[in-house]
């Protein structure tokens, strides 16, 4: 956990919601300027602020609607901060809770030196990493079409499909299977939808993977030297990721893509699990899939999971192996050195 302490003359909270807001400025002796209830309109908000420009800090929790208020801060060069909605207990902890309220508080642990920082991430890439979010959740839809068939023809226990339906070609006759029409036609819409879908993802991942070209081509080969990863791994990757810089340590971007589990502990004594759901879930669910890939594909790393088992059980081995991966991507990133097979295992 990172704290913003930098100081200001003036520390500006804001509790923001899509069509309100409410903004609290107070000063460095924690004397109230501005405590008041606006719309969401990027022009009040700099009228509100402008007597102030001269030093001046803005704070946001991080909810789905902050990217305007972090383009305007862009825009006339003011410091931004985004807080770490699961980290500022503060405001979720508190015994009454209101807008205003809040907007003190964040206001506060601006002051203080006690504001949770979370990654701002910068426009020029935001909207591309947003559209290729939206193709992964186009693509699960796809997935459960192709369920819902699965589970039909086990519910009419009906023989097995040979191949995978998931594909175009083995898609024939999948419909005629079914006697009764009802049935018949629920599987037929199906499979239209797969097929219109998969039509759209085709052109969506053409055109993502043009715009990654001229963002940062470089990084984008270099994950595709890993075995296992593909185009979309790829790019689900370069975008959750977007600078290694920004983690200091091997620990930090293990710890940011879900690769460990956190422990608690208090006067030397375990105290359970918690805040498995703190980080990045795309960047996790990425490098987990190239693991199971690269697994598929290649007999060393067969044999590097085999010896884990004998000391541990098989889920745990596959831990090992997708945190052994993740620090191995983190140093291809930060070295700029395509995957090596033979460092990755003598190391």
């Amino acid at each position: 956990m990172r704290f913003y302490n930098q100081q200001h003359k003036n520390y500006c909270g804001i509790d923001l919601h899509a069509r309100k807001m409410y903004v609290c400025i107070i000063d460095q002796k924690g004397k109230m300027k501005v405590h008041q209830n606006i719309k969401t309109d990027p022009e009040l908000l700099f009228e509100i602020i402008f007597p102030f420009l001269d030093d001046i800090v803005i704070g946001v929790e991080c909810v789905f609607c902050w990217y305007w208020v972090s383009d305007l801060c862009a825009e006339h060069k003011i410091p931004f901060v985004l807080g770490h909605a699961l980290y500022m207990k503060a405001i979720h902890g508190g015994k009454t809770k209101n807008d205003k309220i809040d907007s003190y508080k964040i206001a506060a642990l601006l002051r203080g030196g006690n504001f949770p920082i979370a990654y701002t991430y910068p426009s020029e890439m935001r909207a591309t990493r947003d559209l290729l979010r939206r193709r992964m959740y186009i693509a699960r839809r796809c997935g459960e079409l192709v369920a819902h068939i699965q589970n039909t023809n086990t519910q009419y226990n009906l023989p097995e499909f040979d191949k995978k339906i998931s594909r175009k070609y083995n898609r024939q006759g999948v419909a005629e299977r079914f006697d009764d029409p009802a049935v018949k036609k629920s599987v037929e819409v199906d499979l239209a939808m797969i097929d219109s879908l998969n039509e759209i993802l085709k052109k969506l991942e053409w055109h993502i993977e043009k715009t990654a070209r001229q963002h940062d081509y470089k990084t984008l080969y270099l994950l595709r030297s890993i075995p296992g990863v593909g185009q979309i791994l790829a790019l689900v990757i370069l975008y959750e990721v977007h600078d290694i810089k920004r983690f200091p340590r091997v620990q930090d971007f293990s710890s940011y893509a879900r690769l460990i589990k956190p422990v608690k502990e208090s006067n030397g004594k375990w105290a359970g699990k918690s805040n498995k759901k703190i980080g990045n879930h795309h960047l996790k669910w990425a490098i987990k899939e190239a693991a199971i890939l690269m697994l598929r594909s290649s007999d060393q790393a067969k044999e590097f999971v085999a010896k884990i088992e004998k000391k541990s059980n098989k889920g745990k081995a596959l831990g090992i192996f997708t945190h052994k991966l993740g620090r191995a991507i983190y140093f291809m990133l930060k070295n700029s050195e395509a995957f090596s097979m033979e460092c990755f295992f003598n190391k």
